[in-house]
């Protein structure tokens, strides 16, 4: 019986070859889309797997609270991993990681010379390879980095600076004291691993003197710590809960005294309405449910998105089987005589629909090969846009095979059911008379919203895609207040020590230069962030007791250098002793409360408990991305020596022409000063744009899922077309022997499909506009939707739509009304 059916399915697959390719096209390019999201979802959901026992291994976040300065953040002070672990028997083990700014590696023997200035190197505790098991393909995890005088790196960085021989022994200089440290372990590629932290290098942490330094400090917050629980403790799904209710008793027990230290009494903090609260967070969690928290050296995703993904794959593969329904309804005058013969000659409706569902899983399983054709194709480029390393091996990967079969006999049942319940209703004596209508307004109903459903689809991802583009655009276009265009920021000048300031002043005297400064950081850089006291200066003042605040250290040239507008008093001068003189912005201002914030002093409590006063006042501008809301800013003189991050960047400003030109005078000014540090630099409006990279590929992803919803609700539309044709093909004959042009021929077709596209924009317009409005909640400055992008879409749609209409109606005006009207 099969056999029988499957042999007059590959017939009618010939016999119908335009509908067969049709079909087949529209299934193929929505399983291999569905596959795609699939293998990136897949991805995503993998994170840091390959850790033994994640389920036990959890991150310490902060939860903080100064003033009106709020954050949720995964770091912590650096005793906070030692504390837990002496305090609570649960917690067997901790492990911290600390990101220092980039400093320069060398390898020296014989005359090979490597140096390079690498920025992913982490200090970390001697068990960190115990506790986060990444793989090592040489060296022993257990000793690898538990001499002070070793280092761990990656497979690409050994062959980047040894070659093809074995680096284990073998001696790095790190920094510019050129400190010697011995390759005791060779980790895999980072590149193809699936871990939310990635780096190139692993170096004790006791070789940075910063976090040996504050040692004792609760309220230096630049690392993060692990924790491991006992295996008794895991077993107990209140335990987390449980822990961190008594963090909050921990904190104030060991906290006070650095609190005191620094000016800030515990007790009285946390009357004043702020907090200091440690959480745990798990490991396989920290990927996909991280919004909100603050990590610059973790690699986060949001699962809002995989959800938005699975729900565009969901549709896709949807808008394949619709396509599939309008095309079998399409065919359903030319079938109809066919079931109508067969039912005669004593075929069963079951059989019928075994029949046609077989028709649907031939074409579901030509689909399905030539979807694995269509991602292996894709899959290269689908990476590029992603920012994905899918392998092609992930393919073969059985849960992936289950989920192909699983997801093929879902279409083939998807598309086939209607089309064989449907038309194997059809009575065959009114079939065989001509007296079948397949036009009943029940039957017409059900196509119109299929056809609705579509280019609700459609025209709702053109929408999502248009304002994911306008968002960016306006992000990289507004005015963020300060110069972003041709400004040049040469980084790691720090390494020319005492000639730093020669050598700023010889760029500036170069003709391609109209301006150099020198900053402890720059914008996108990060920044440097303590606690700060205002000064009452009577007892009726009413301001905020205390503030975070972020801060730079620059020269007198930094505001010029970026054109930062001065809203009231006056940047630094060489003629002002400003070694303690600090300028703000009107974030800080509003925040304190100020009313003239000139001549206001401000106590560094952290510090050598140094009172600075104020200046000037800057106007706001944005330090990161627009993601971020403007906050408390201030920049010290680099005369004032307030504190010492380990960094320094030389800003430049240019004359438009040239860059390349430029950049080799930089060079070879560089290597005259520096020989022995690589020369690097950027773009201040290229590392701006960087902040954006996620949002680019949501849209370009976005772009390209909206053309295959678009191009598939255009094949259905096709099908739904030629439909109409034939159901018309005697009314069009008349007209056409009365005279009627092929232009009225198409009205009178696609005039129906007009109204449902409009319908369908009108259903997709509130949709889109509460799904868009939530995505961009993320940015503290957005845009607001204009109303184009609605009826910009609708018309690319009705043109889209009208062109493919226009294929069709233009094809059966042409035809000879003699062989329609002969057909009665």
């Amino acid at each position: 019986m099969f056999k029988n059916q499957l042999k007059i399915a590959v017939r009618n697959a010939f016999r119908y070859k335009r509908n067969s390719l049709i079909n087949i096209a529209g299934l193929s390019l929505g399983l291999a889309s569905v596959l795609l999201i699939t293998l990136y979802i897949t991805d995503e959901l993998h994170y840091d797997e390959f850790i033994k026992d994640t389920d036990r291994i959890y991150r310490v976040n902060i939860d903080a609270k100064m003033g009106a300065d709020e954050f949720f953040a995964g770091y912590t002070p650096p005793p906070a991993g030692r504390t837990l672990v002496e305090n609570y028997p649960e917690i067997e083990a901790y492990t911290r990681l600390y990101r220092p700014s980039t400093d320069v590696v060398e390898y020296s023997e014989g005359g090979t010379k490597n140096v390079f200035n690498e920025s992913e190197v982490f200090g970390v505790d001697p068990n960190f390879l115990e506790v986060l098991t990444y793989p090592l393909e040489k060296g022993n995890p257990k000793t690898c980095l538990t001499n002070p005088n070793s280092i761990v790196i990656t497979r690409v960085i050994a062959k980047k600076y040894f070659g093809n021989t074995d680096p284990i022994g073998k001696t790095l200089y790190y920094g510019s004291d050129r400190k010697p440290l011995q390759v005791t372990g060779i980790l895999a590629d980072m590149k193809n691993l699936s871990a939310s932290v990635k780096f190139d290098m692993l170096i004790p942490v006791e070789n940075f003197g910063n976090v040996t330094y504050f040692d004792w400090s609760w309220v230096w917050l630049n690392m993060a710590t692990y924790v491991k629980l006992t295996e008794k403790a895991v077993t107990d799904p209140n335990t987390v809960v449980n822990l961190e209710a008594q963090f909050p008793n921990l904190v104030k027990t060991h906290a006070a005294g650095a609190f005191e230290r620094i000016g800030q009494p515990f007790e009285a903090f946390l009357q004043k309405g702020n907090r200091w609260d440690l959480h745990l967070q798990s490991l396989p969690n920290i990927h996909l449910h991280s919004e909100g928290i603050e990590s610059v050296i973790t690699e986060q995703n949001s699962i809002k998105n995989l959800y938005i993904f699975g729900l565009i794959a969901l549709l896709i593969i949807v808008l394949a089987c619709v396509n599939f329904i309008n095309l079998a309804t399409a065919q359903s005058v030319k079938r109809s005589k066919e079931i109508g013969i067969r039912k005669v000659l004593g075929s069963f409706r079951i059989q019928l629909i075994r029949q046609f569902l077989t028709e649907a899983f031939l074409y579901t399983i030509v689909a399905t090969l030539l979807s694995l054709v269509l991602v292996w194709a894709a899959l290269p480029i689908f990476n590029e846009v992603s920012g994905k390393t899918i392998s092609l091996a992930y393919i073969f990967d059985k849960g992936i095979w289950l989920f192909l079969v699983g997801l093929s006999l879902l279409s083939a049942l998807l598309a086939g059911a209607y089309p064989a319940f449907y038309l194997t209703a059809f009575k065959p004596v009114q079939v065989l008379k001509g007296a079948q209508n397949t036009a009943n307004p029940k039957n017409s109903f059900v196509r119109n919203g299929l056809v609705v459903f579509q280019f609700t689809v459609a025209i709702t991802m053109i929408i999502a895609t248009a304002i994911i583009y306008l968002q960016l655009r306006y992000a990289q276009n507004k005015d963020l207040g300060y110069e972003k265009e041709n400004i040049i920021v040469l980084q790691n000048t720090e390494k020319l020590g005492e000639q730093e300031e020669t050598f700023r002043d010889e760029l500036a005297a170069l003709s391609e230069i109209k301006s150099a400064s020198i900053s402890s950081s720059i914008l996108t850089k990060g920044t440097f962030a303590d606690f700060y006291v205002p000064q009452i200066s009577s007892e009726n003042e009413d301001i905020a007791k205390d503030i975070i605040l972020e801060s730079y250290m620059v020269d007198d040239q930094f505001i010029s250098t970026l054109n930062f507008e001065l809203a009231a008093g006056r940047g630094f001068a060489k003629n002002f002793n400003d070694s303690l003189s600090v300028v703000i912005n009107e974030a800080m201002v509003k925040q304190m409360g100020w009313q003239n914030p000139i001549g206001k002093h401000i106590r560094y409590t952290s510090g050598r408990n140094e009172t600075y006063s104020v200046i000037g006042v800057i106007k706001d501008f944005n330090l990161q991305s627009l993601h971020t809301a403007i906050r408390p800013f201030a920049l010290f003189s680099d005369r004032s020596k307030s504190y010492d991050n380990g960094m320094s960047f030389i800003t430049l400003k240019i004359q438009a022409g040239n860059p390349r030109k430029i950049l080799e005078t930089l060079q070879n000014k560089w290597n005259s000063y520096q020989p022995n540090v690589p020369f690097e630099y950027s773009f201040l409006d290229e590392d701006l744009n960087t902040a954006y990279i996620s949002e680019e590929r949501q849209a370009t992803l976005f772009g390209v899922f909206a053309f295959l919803a678009i191009f598939i609700a255009c094949i259905g539309l096709l099908g739904l077309i030629a439909f109409m044709a034939q159901q018309k093909a005697k009314e069009i004959g008349i007209r056409k022997v009365l005279g009627a042009n092929i232009l009225e021929i198409l009205q009178l077709l696609a005039i129906d499909f007009v109204k449902l596209i409009v319908i369908a924009l009108l259903i997709a317009s509130p949709f889109a506009v509460y799904f868009m409005n939530n995505w961009l909640q993320d940015f503290a400055y957005r845009i607001s939707i204009p109303w184009w992008v609605f009826a910009g879409a609708g018309l690319a749609s009705l043109i889209i739509a009208l062109t493919t209409v226009s294929y069709q109606a233009i094809r059966a005006a042409r035809q000879n009304p003699v062989k329609s009207l002969r057909m009665e």
